[in-house]
């Protein structure tokens, strides 16, 4: 019955950390898009990882399913997922969350730089956000991944085949998930420079 209690005391704290989260990323981005007349946003996606999810990853890890090991050990309970359509994109969502003053970065992986064995290739920023309780102010851990569109329809293959296999892909699959993956790696890069090529264009039309 305790347990029970921790437990719904600890999804409040993840629902207004993530609802928290959700409110500054927003408006970082729209004062992003007012001052540069730019959106860099495909989509948002979030979500809480469920008791049963966080549970499996515990196990796996070899710690005991407790209330306290899911708040000390799963960092990402709390997920968004920004979605973008460039390369440079990815860099610049990345250095606007950074300035902010509500959301404490503590950790980050650069997946594009150097990607996973699978291929895998994803920006993760692992952050701190303020909870406001009765009691006073909680700090929460939560995961930010910042990807572009075609890293983020990779990763979504990546995740139902390891899936299907358990985690343990056989080789010649995961050869084939590395190849795809420079190929994803290059098309992100021919979009970046069709992108910068198509701004000189507009460029030197304003100034005609």
């Amino acid at each position: 019955m305790e347990e029970d209690k921790e437990l719904d005391g600890l999804i409040l704290k993840y629902t207004a950390a993530l609802k928290t989260l959700e409110t500054e990323i927003s408006i970082l981005l729209q004062d992003y898009e007012y001052k540069n007349n730019y959106n860099p946003v495909e989509h948002i996606k979030s979500r809480l990882k469920s008791y049963d999810s966080a549970s499996k990853k515990l196990i796996s890890r070899g710690y005991e399913v407790t209330v306290k090991n899911i708040e000390e050990h799963i960092l990402d309970m709390v997920g968004i997922r920004i979605v973008c359509s460039f390369l440079s994109d990815v860099y610049e969502i990345v250095r606007i969350i950074e300035s902010s003053d509500q959301i404490t970065v503590h950790d980050k992986e650069d997946y594009i730089t150097n990607p996973k064995d699978t291929g895998y290739s994803s920006y993760h920023l692992n952050v701190y956000v303020p909870v406001y309780l009765i009691d006073g102010v909680e700090l929460v851990a939560a995961e930010i991944q910042i990807r572009t569109v075609a890293m983020d329809f990779w990763a979504s293959l990546d995740h139902k085949i390891m899936y299907k296999f358990k985690g343990e892909i056989p080789e010649e699959i995961r050869e084939e998930m590395q190849n795809c993956a420079k190929d994803i790696h290059r098309l992100d890069q021919k979009m970046l420079n069709l992108n910068k090529e198509m701004q000189i264009i507009k460029d030197d039309q304003e100034v005609i």
